[in-house]
């Protein structure tokens, strides 16, 4: 039973109205060693108390930075609201990053202490922190890990279990008992609660400052509009150093008092959500691409009946799903049929993938396939689109419920203001919009008025309908040499939503033509070579393979298909590709930590294969250099197969007859 919304202007504030409406309840669950592990709003915040009495008698003061790094785990969650209570700032980091790129950041935040998961980061720290003590750098002066194992070589004075830290922080809250209330209120919404640094797509990552006000008078707003409670399940399982892992697990947690669960590790995600059920769900499109990959995979090897089933029941419901989704009318036989289908296909489907209890879910980050958008609103989950960014703390715009548009964004999310520049690019004000970029107010006075609109840099307009339609980054938006407008992340979506695409990467601004580098997702297209008695050991073997090249020149010869039709970009087809040697690596440098590609980087990386699809060439050499997990170098020779892609002719237009 639901007892209302949590009051208080930050997190801390949050965490005690919190144990007050609901201090049985479950506010945290975890997965370890098979067992879910259960915390309840009461325990979590004697949790964050001896975190946060610790943490002082660590040392650590209002305005220090606390770095972050590690898989969504509860202690994490505790360790940022337990900096917040100090007045610290915490500063999560994607986990999986080389110690080159955590160096940076941590250099930039000015970081002073680190809470980490285990032996692998604390060993990319001291590798940081070696040369830093040589020079007289500034470096992280402690460093509290959760995992012990393979700690017990490390003697160093610096290093502390966050087990250790809160027995500090409890004997420190015995002796000072009215401190932990006392700088809960010195807070106020208007404090930093927050710095995350952007993907850095075009640059050097840049730390986006935001406030508790941002994030939570944003979460209260969705919260209200998508009528979330206490009673709602999410399970955290996107990093931590993301936005949006902020706004949901935490922003949205603390502000409805839902429980938020943390997987067992990322490699058992799946199964701990079919375990949890979880109500409200979000994942970027990639996600929902993979899993149903895997539906398709497996109804590949399924039995003839299950087959046949299969595709009669989804074709009722692409037809008609949507449709009672939305409380449309739909004709009396298809009801039942779908209600048919809801017993022997969509409900058993839904529970084998954890969707069962699923009454919101919410996709953004990349544009979505409507087949795979339509797959999963037909099986009767509420899949919404929404816009945002690191900068909008993530609500800018939301589809509402019975407005629903596989193309579009949806509208102004509440308090969010939207205009279109003239020239097109889309600009926004609202409660989210962060304070500034840290230690960086030129970069912050480029896309950020006085008066708080901020420059998205994405390229859009709205429909006739209000809904947002986003077209691409504006910066990337060109055209060919005959004039034709050129949208690279546009034609880039149109080939990913084949799932034997995985990333494609599109070049033609200032050319006669467009080109594109192709990698293959190695699981779909392996069990399709798997069907056909296609041998192979590896992704490079794989993506040399002629067969593969015809199958994606068909897929390619499709989407050129689909231009023909538009009349602004019919002259954009894509006329030749190549499949690349190996996968984007974020580790080589080729995408971001959040999967978004480089795009410039990959140009100058692989400036060579570019030139070769503009020559005329049937092949080109590369020797390219790649990096390990654990960050050894190496070498990748490879002679690239480039072929041509089939074009349609635009369809001319219709003339007007005129009656004599």
């Amino acid at each position: 039973m639901s007892s209302g919304l949590s009051e208080g202007d930050s997190f801390p504030k949050l965490l005690i109205s919190n144990a007050a409406l609901r201090a049985a309840r479950p506010a945290m669950r975890e997965k370890e060693f098979g067992i879910w592990q259960r915390w309840t709003w009461a325990e979590v915040l004697d949790e964050v108390r001896s975190l946060a009495c610790g943490l002082a008698a660590a040392g650590l003061k209002r305005g220090d930075k606390l770095a972050i790094i590690g898989d969504n785990r509860p202690q994490f969650y505790w360790s940022m609201v337990a900096a917040q209570v100090i007045g610290a700032v915490p500063v999560p980091m994607y986990q999986d990053s080389i110690a080159e790129e955590l160096a940076y950041v941590l250099a930039h935040s000015e970081a002073r202490f680190a809470i980490v998961e285990d032996q692998e980061q604390v060993d990319k720290l001291f590798e940081i922190r070696r040369p830093q003590e040589k020079t007289g750098e500034a470096y992280i002066e402690k460093i509290f890990y959760k995992d012990s194992r393979g700690m017990r070589s490390y003697k160093q004075d610096s290093l502390l279990s966050i087990a250790d830290l809160q027995a500090a922080g409890r004997a420190y809250d015995a002796e000072n008992p009215e401190f932990f209330a006392t700088e809960i209120a010195k807070g106020n919404g208007g404090d930093i609660a927050i710095i995350l640094y952007t993907s850095g797509t075009t640059g050097k990552p840049k730390g986006v400052m935001l406030s508790f006000d941002n994030i939570i008078i944003t979460a209260r707003n969705s919260v209200e509009q998508d009528g979330l409670s206490d009673a709602d399940d999410v399970v955290a399982y996107l990093p931590m150093a993301w936005v949006g892992d902020n706004v949901f697990s935490l922003g949205q947690c603390y502000v409805a008092g839902f429980c938020v669960s943390c997987p067992e590790s990322t490699a058992t995600v799946m199964l701990d959500i079919r375990e949890i059920g979880p109500t409200y769900f979000f994942a970027p499109p990639r996600i929902f691409e993979n899993i149903l990959t895997q539906v398709m995979i497996r109804m590949e090897d399924a039995s003839a009946i299950k087959r046949r089933m299969f595709k009669f029941f989804m074709g009722l419901a692409r037809r008609v799903g949507p449709a009672i989704l939305d409380g449309r009318p739909v004709a009396f036989l298809d009801r039942l049929g779908y209600a048919a289908g809801r017993v022997l296909v969509y409900g058993p489907l839904m529970n084998t993938l954890g969707f069962s209890r699923i009454r919101l879910a919410y996709t953004a980050g990349e544009a979505i396939g409507p087949d795979i958008f339509d797959f999963y609103r037909s099986l009767g989950m509420n899949l919404k689109q929404l816009y945002g960014m690191t900068e909008g703390a993530v609500f800018v715009t939301t589809q509402p419920d019975g407005e629903v548009k596989a193309d579009t964004v949806g509208k102004p999310s509440p308090g969010v203001d939207i205009r279109i520049a003239d020239s097109g690019e889309v600009i926004f004000r609202g409660p989210g919009v962060f304070r500034e970029y840290y230690k960086n107010p030129q970069a912050t006075a480029e896309v950020k008025t006085a008066d708080g609109w901020y420059s998205t840099g994405d390229a859009g307009f709205f429909d006739d309908d209000g809904h947002l339609k986003i077209i691409d980054r504006a910066a990337d938006v060109g055209r060919l040499n005959d004039g034709t407008l050129y949208a690279p992340k546009y034609l880039e979506n149109k080939l990913k939503f084949f799932p034997h695409i995985q990333e494609a990467v599109a070049f033609g601004d200032r050319r006669d033509e467009a080109v594109v580098f192709i990698n293959i997702d190695l699981e779909a297209v392996g069990s399709w070579a798997e069907r056909l008695g296609i041998t192979y050991g590896s992704y490079r073997e794989l993506a040399a393979e002629p067969r593969v090249y015809d199958l994606i020149a068909d897929e390619i010869a499709e989407v050129n298909r689909d231009l023909a039709n538009d009349a602004q970009l019919a002259g954009s087809q894509i006329h030749r590709f190549l499949i690349l040697h190996k996968e984007l690596d974020a580790d080589d440098g080729e995408m971001t930590r959040t999967r978004k590609v480089r795009r410039g980087f990959v140009a100058d990386k692989y400036a060579v294969l570019v030139e070769a699809l503009y020559s005329g060439a049937d092949h080109a050499e590369i020797e390219t250099e790649v990096t390990y997990e654990d960050g050894r170098k190496g070498a990748m020779k490879a002679d690239l197969m480039i072929a041509r892609a089939a074009t349609t002719t635009a369809p001319a237009p219709a003339t007007m007859k005129i009656a004599s």
